[in-house]
């Protein structure tokens, strides 16, 4: 689909920097779909909800199992 956008080049400029895309197509594209991801990832936080049945997870510390340690 074919928009026109009015987009402050200094807009353009600094996510063209930013990222290294050159191509406002894919600029657009791009932040369109960071700004979906970020939305989506607030609206699931605000659920806050908890499954008080689920089993701790066992985590390991910093140095286990990255440096041969046991």
């Amino acid at each position: 689909m074919r928009t026109t956008l009015n987009i402050e080049d200094k807009l353009i400029d600094k996510a063209s920097k930013l990222t290294g895309v050159k191509e406002k197509t894919s600029l657009v594209r791009l932040g369109l779909e960071a700004l979906i991801s970020r939305e989506s990832s607030r609206r699931l936080a605000k659920l806050g909800g908890t499954e008080k049945r689920l089993r701790t997870i066992r985590r390991r510390r910093s140095g286990d199992r990255l440096h041969g340690s046991r």
